[in-house]
């Protein structure tokens, strides 16, 4: 008979998660099921993970830390280059421009015509540019944040606020790792992003599904070889008796999940030891393939690695990764900073794509490139914040190359048509990788949540 009085007395919950936990806590049905559910195959092409047929197995999202001018990459503005140096006064709504007023600030640089679809983008971008037809690129992305902090956040997990899981935690929740010897999310920082390790947080998920940071430059995982001359026989006996301690632990607390993810990334990193060692091993790479990416050509060389490394992961079942190169910042000098950055990541990026498709990967794989806004078609020498209205794109796995999504006014500065705000993106991502931001859910306090709230629509237009 059960104790009344104990906190853990209480009837089966609400999700199917909750019943199978209570119901199921140490039955072995339940793990056998898992296990056979992970290998199998639905009916109609969709695997147990996903609600219907994926188009992209795998996603690489390239976040632009600081949010990158879209007048000056992706959305030519001649109107605005004609009138520079005028004063306009452009009564933007609170909290989503830092800067509505003052002098119109024309591009410096000259836009052309791309590939067979003829979109327009910068000769900054001199590499990436040659592959226009393979990406669609969306002009009228909004969101709701001129601050960094809060932009970056609501980018990457849906909310403006903390404590809510990222994108790639939804995708690592969703779907899972093809690959058990590898993390189903892992992160690559160039440079520390607004909000920091917030950005890819599991936030009130189990921490199993946080991402996993690899360093892009010296040791990429941090501790990864054996202290003391261990064995792995000998890491194995400690690792299965401190498993064994914590399954014991866990019978007293069923409802910590930070016990089950603790477990699990013991035995992942012991599986990483013999595994990651390979997957960040550059050197494996031929000379021609590092040449595509830039490596050891100058500024282009640290965020080629990481470029070339994001391949060899999603090559080996990672499912989410994500890049962040540093830092698109431009309030004092927009058109230096934007040459120097577009230096440092054009090559790394139409080498990843170039590379993608040589290997048969990019149709498997979504790309992503996004910040967290663009930036005002007022200033001086700089360009202040701007979320009202600016670009991103998509290419790979599912979407429907050599198109453009949307469009702002004149100047850049509001959207006109086909606007795609944040959370149409999370859910136009989470589309092409087989699921329905509707139905991927988590309950926690009391709800339902998932990452595009009570929004978000699937971009249909640029879908093939």
């Amino acid at each position: 008979m059960s104790n009344p009085a104990s906190p853990f007395n209480f009837p089966c919950g609400r999700t199917r998660r909750q019943f199978l936990w209570q119901a199921g806590n140490g039955f072995f049905g339940t793990a056998m099921a898992w296990m056979l559910a992970r290998d199998g195959v639905r009916a109609g092409g969709a695997t147990p993970s996903t609600h219907f047929p994926a188009r992209a197995k795998h996603c690489i999202f390239l976040f632009m830390v600081g949010g990158p001018s879209h007048m000056d990459t992706f959305d030519p503005k001649p109107v605005l280059n004609k009138r520079h140096g005028e004063e306009y006064d452009f009564k933007p709504a609170k909290g989503v421009s830092q800067k509505g007023k003052g002098k119109l600030k024309g591009s410096p640089f000259k836009f052309k015509s791309c590939g067979q679809s003829g979109i327009e983008v910068s000769e900054l971008f001199p590499h990436l540019r040659e592959h226009v037809d393979e990406m669609a690129v969306i002009r009228a992305t909004k969101a709701d944040s001129a601050a960094h902090g809060a932009a970056s956040l609501q980018m990457n997990t849906g909310f403006v606020r903390q404590g809510h899981p990222c994108l790639g935690s939804w995708a690592n929740y969703g779907l899972g790792s093809s690959n058990n010897n590898m993390p189903g999310f892992v992160v690559l920082v160039n440079g520390a992003p607004y909000s920091g390790a917030q950005n890819w947080s599991a936030g009130f998920m189990p921490s199993g599904y946080q991402g996993t940071v690899f360093k892009t430059s010296g040791t990429p995982v941090p501790n990864l070889t054996p202290g003391m001359n261990r064995s792995r026989e000998t890491q194995r006996d400690q690792l299965d008796l401190l498993a064994e301690w914590n399954r014991e632990h866990q019978r007293h607390l069923p409802v910590n999940s930070e016990l089950a993810a603790r477990i699990e990334s013991y035995e992942l990193a012991y599986r990483m030891q013999a595994h990651a060692p390979e997957v960040v091993d550059l050197s494996q790479e031929s000379e021609t393939t590092r040449k595509l990416y830039g490596i050891g050509e100058g500024e282009a060389d640290r965020f080629g690695k990481s470029c070339l490394m994001a391949r060899r992961l999603v090559e080996r079942g990672t499912r989410f990764v994500q890049l962040y190169p540093s830092n698109w910042d431009t309030h004092g000098d927009n058109d230096k900073r934007h040459q120097k950055l577009c230096g440092q990541t054009d090559k790394p990026i139409a080498g990843l794509l170039a590379d993608l498709k040589d290997r048969g990967l990019l149709d498997e794989t979504l790309v992503v490139w996004a910040g967290e806004f663009g930036r005002t078609p007022v200033g001086t020498g700089g360009r202040d914040h701007h979320a009202a209205g600016f670009s991103t794109w998509m290419a790979g796995g599912g979407i429907k190359g050599g198109t453009v999504q949307g469009a702002t006014d004149e100047f850049g500065f509001h959207v006109t048509s086909g606007e795609a705000h944040v959370h149409d993106l999370h859910a136009t991502i989470l589309h092409l990788m087989g699921l329905n931001h509707e139905e991927l859910t988590y309950f926690h306090s009391g709800r339902d949540f998932r990452i595009t709230d009570v929004a978000g629509k699937v971009l249909r237009d640029i879908v093939a």
